[in-house]
């Protein structure tokens, strides 16, 4: 018997030999469906190195909340036990590659009264073994290219949690540039009241000496309380920034926190390294994790495939049974072994249309992996078409800012010695006033297409997502 179950064995062995190179399924990338190049003119030479967010963040108040949110902020946590669940079902996977064993013991006592002959007894029996139950001889690859979507799966959510830890450092990042534009509009505001209001007391003097009118006061009047009303409006914001900010970090905020967020000087790094090639995208957190998708779609291909090949189990137990608990590993030693064949014949087409369905989310995944690369592309020129002209944006401004506050004084001279009405005097002074809001905003701009440059070509290191990132595959 012994010899026709190896007899049986070795001929399905040869089958499998045969049957591997038809089964599997190697893995291959995609070409990136995007220019070799990014559109940057000053790149630094073909650099293809990460960018990292203590690249971008100089200041340290900023980097201390950075690491604040990278322990408190709430979303991660969510991704962090997402990596945490996908690791427990690639193990639950990977355990199935290894036999079962099992130790099973049991201990009966009986006897039996009366009887035809007015005659009883008492009987022991006792037992002990270890089996292995339906460990299954993977000839084929089915279970191994299982294992192999799951441990993609699970590298592809430990990918979604380095997404996730990218986006909320540019997210406290840009929250704590927002903060301090808004403070700058507030207390530019604030000086706009304090400035209006000595323009108030001035044409109110001149109307009581009869050279102004109650018209230039009314306007005069006005103005102040049109500062006052975008003061409120800035110090609201302020609030809610602040909020905001809470809501990133996810606990609250240091002291001293809404005293140093500004926007002169930048926290933020004025020269970032950008290189020419465009295939720093392929380490994006986000590429990465379609493409682990894509590869465990690729691997069940080859578990779909396998199905169509018969499953060879084996089925073993040894072990002892005696009449005396205390004589038990002297009684009699027993075991059993037995193969098992399941040979696929009709399935009225579940295992073809099986096969279908993997294909299908093969291509699915081949065009999710494509767009993502387009997705990242396109986010990094845009952010660069902002990085090649902003400075000049700025420039600009800040020459319109110095060219407004001429013509306000200017104005205001004009209409202390009556040669010009209240109403230029408004004119110009709202122009001013709009120039250096351009000003802030501009700036405000600036620093978040800063953080635009990291959000597109940002990584994270992997080390620094999970310790326990290290697995050990079957492989290894």
């Amino acid at each position: 018997m012994i010899s026709t179950n190896r007899m049986i064995l070795g001929a399905l062995a040869a089958t499998a030999l045969s049957g591997c190179a038809v089964i599997s399924q190697p893995y291959e990338q995609p070409a990136a469906p995007i220019p070799d190049a990014l559109p940057v003119t000053d790149a630094n030479g073909e650099r293809v190195e990460p960018l990292y967010w203590q690249d971008v963040f100089i200041s340290e108040e900023l980097r201390e909340l950075v690491r604040l949110s990278l322990a408190e902020n709430r979303d991660l946590r969510i991704a962090a036990a997402n990596v945490q669940l996908a690791r427990a079902q690639y193990g639950i996977s990977r355990a199935q590659r290894l036999p079962t064993v099992t130790a099973n013991g049991g201990f009966s006592e009986g006897g039996t009264i009366g009887g035809n002959n007015g005659g009883g007894g008492n009987f022991d029996n006792a037992s002990a073994s270890i089996g292995i139950t339906a460990y299954e001889l993977d000839l084929f690859g089915r279970v191994a290219s299982l294992n192999e979507a799951a441990l993609q799966s699970y590298l592809a959510s430990s990918e979604g949690e380095r997404a996730a830890k990218i986006a909320i450092a540019a997210t406290v990042g840009e929250i704590w540039m927002q903060l301090a534009a808004d403070k700058a509009l507030l207390a530019l505001a604030e000086d706009t009241v304090d400035v209006q209001s000595e323009s108030l007391d001035l044409t109110q003097e001149l109307f009581n000496a009869g050279i102004a009118t109650e018209l230039d006061v009314r306007r005069a009047s006005a103005s102040v309380e049109t500062a006052r009303a975008q003061a409120a409006e800035f110090s609201a914001q302020v609030e809610q920034d602040l909020n905001a900010l809470r809501l990133a970090v996810g606990t609250d905020l240091p002291a001293g926190t809404l005293g140093a967020a500004k926007l002169d000087p930048t926290p933020l790094a004025e020269d970032i390294p950008i290189g020419q090639s465009s295939l720093v995208l392929l380490s994006r957190p986000d590429v990465q994790s379609a493409e682990r998708q894509l590869m465990a779609a690729n691997a069940n291909i080859a578990a779909a495939r396998a199905a169509f090949f018969p499953i060879i189990s084996l089925t073993g137990q040894v072990g002892y049974s005696s009449d005396e608990l205390g004589d038990l590993f002297d009684g009699t030693l027993g075991w059993s072994f037995g193969p098992s064949v399941s040979l696929p014949i009709f399935d009225a087409g579940a295992r073809q249309s099986n096969l279908d369905v993997r294909e299908a989310q093969e291509q699915l995944a081949v065009a999710n992996y494509e767009q993502a690369i387009q997705l990242a592309f396109r986010d990094t020129a845009d952010a660069l078409a902002v990085r090649r002209t902003i400075d000049q944006r700025v420039d600009a401004l800040v020459r319109l800012v110095e060219d407004t506050e001429i013509t306000r004084d200017l104005s205001e001279e004009r209409f202390r010695v009556g040669v010009d009405d209240y109403l230029s005097v408004l004119d110009s002074q709202q122009l001013y006033y709009d120039a250096r809001q351009q000003l802030i905003r501009a700036n405000l701009v600036r620093s978040l297409n800063s953080i635009a440059v990291y959000r597109a070509l940002g990584a994270w290191p992997r080390d620094e997502v999970e310790e326990s990132d290290e697995i050990v595959t079957p492989e290894s």
